[in-house]
């Protein structure tokens, strides 16, 4: 297994050794090194004090309470950048829930693992020995054979010591494909109102950890049963046992999570798997009637809402908060083969931005298949992509006009104001409708025909323009109108 140590980490093992002290390696990298996986980061601990790592490697840094030096390296792998050497330890309680309300350090390794959360991260690997000694004093290496997540020590004192640990419990079953032990189970269950006392960002983490595994889905049904959900995306619980009409098969909840599925089965980017989770978390809200005819008019528009406040109580950034939310605003679009336009395709382009159309589309595969529906990409989708290449080069937006705001105040001798922008919204209208319409010349006569209206009457022009109806949108409308019988 020493084999499989880089140099460097040995190099930093063998400077300990040679200064008298003892190390080990802790904690996941070993615990990943017995999988045959390659260990994200290396973590060392040792019997030195703090002071005398600093000596022994002046190029470090300490500005912590817990006993971690960073070992900053020449290396280039992102991993061993900074290597953490931290002195063997012992913690007090967690009053908080989060944090120990002190920390000591210990004398030996095997009390240092004794404060670790499950097994399988309780264990050390001794640097100094020729072929890898395992230190395992609580059966971590039993444990990773058989598949098995088990706190160490009493569960239910191990879990109350930081409530984060309740999640990283699901994140590990479902990154390594193992079983919660039943005891650990039964723990979290009890203990699961507790999570609510720990940092949002935290949280957080730990659900992009989750999602992020190939057993996305797993890991969300695993939240619920054990209680965990309703603290982390209570949203998405709204949909449990939520029926839905005669085009699924599927409740609300088991939709959403089946289409999470699919996008982690095609490993589309996290963004795309958030969207395609909570696409239709709006839909409980919006449910009108029961039965195969029941319906969820606009629940685009509310999920889009929901799924904002969801995200940014999880502090997730502005930016990915906002093209999440977008892409769950526009997931349902309409578009059948000879009935939308090409102005409507440069409509929809326009309103959903072409640079999350394959994104949106994306989300469309996973609802399709999240439905029971056994393709994913049917020709309609395939023919949509053929019509936004035919359009792409057209504009779709006011920076895209062969005239601009300044030009507007040139040819009309206006200061800046409202009345541009208003200008402007009527000439996009006018060119997504034919992009034959913008050359200098015809908009220059427009922008002066426009000029000559009143405030108030350009100003309801401009909101007509900006108000036209997306062609995907109506036709949408209008298709469940026929399906439901509604006028």
């Amino acid at each position: 297994m020493r084999t499989s140590i880089p140099e460097l980490i040995k190099d930093i093992g063998r400077e300990l050794i040679g200064a008298g002290h003892r190390a080990y390696l802790v904690g996941g990298c070993v615990r990943d090194l017995i999988l045959k996986r390659e260990p994200k980061d290396w973590d060392v601990a040792t019997d030195a004090k703090p002071d005398e790592i600093q000596k022994i490697f002046p190029e470090s840094a300490y500005e912590n309470q817990f006993g971690t030096v960073g070992i900053k390296t020449e290396s280039e792998e992102p991993g061993l950048r900074v290597v953490e050497v931290t002195t063997f330890r012992l913690e007090g309680k967690y009053t908080d829930k989060r944090h120990p309300d002190e920390v000591k350090f210990a004398r030996t390794v095997k009390e240092d693992l004794a404060r670790r959360d499950f097994t399988f991260n309780a264990l050390a690997l001794d640097l100094d020995s020729e072929d890898g000694e395992i230190i395992d004093p609580f059966g971590g290496e039993k444990d990773l054979n058989n598949g098995v997540v088990r706190t160490v020590g009493s569960p239910a004192e191990r879990l109350s010591e930081d409530a984060l640990r309740l999640m990283r419990a699901v994140r590990f079953a479902v990154e390594l494909d193992f079983e919660i032990d039943p005891n650990t189970r039964r723990a979290i269950e009890k203990l699961s109102p507790s999570l609510g006392a720990i940092s949002k960002e935290r949280v957080r983490d730990e659900l992009v950890k989750i999602i992020e595994t190939r057993r996305a889905t797993a890991g969300i049904i695993l939240l619920e049963e054990l209680g965990l959900l309703e603290h982390v995306l209570p949203e998405l619980r709204e949909g449990l046992g939520v029926g839905q009409n005669k085009h699924h098969i599927y409740s609300v909840f088991e939709h959403n999570v089946k289409a999470l599925d699919y996008t982690a089965s095609k490993n589309y980017p996290f963004h795309v798997r958030m969207a395609s989770l909570l696409h239709d978390v709006g839909k409980p809200k919006t449910k009108r009637g029961e039965g195969s005819n029941s319906t969820f008019y606009s629940h685009e528009y509310v999920g889009a809402k929901m799924t904002a406040k969801a995200l940014d109580r999880l502090r997730f950034p502005k930016d990915f908060t906002e093209k999440v939310s977008h892409l769950v605003r526009y997931h349902l679009f309409y578009y059948n083969v000879g009935e939308v336009t090409e102005a409507g395709v440069r409509r929809f382009l326009a309103r959903v931005g072409p640079e999350n159309v394959e994104d949106l589309l994306k989300v469309r595969e996973a609802d399709r298949i999240g439905s029971g529906v056994p393709k994913a990409f049917p020709y309609k989708l395939r023919h949509l992509l053929f019509m936004i290449e035919k359009v792409k080069k057209d504009p779709i937006s006011p920076k895209m006009l062969k005239v601009n705001g300044g030009d507007v105040m040139k040819v009309l001798g206006i200061e800046p104001g409202p009345k541009i922008g208003w200008i402007l919204a009527v000439l996009l209208e006018d060119v997504l409708d034919d992009p034959k319409k913008n050359e200098a010349a015809y908009l220059e006569d427009k922008i002066r025909d426009l000029g000559a209206m009143s405030d108030s009457g350009l100003k309801k022009l401009a909101e007509r323009a900006t108000e036209i109806k997306d062609e995907f949108e109506s036709g949408a409308e209008e298709e469940m109108k026929k399906k439901y019988y509604v006028k």
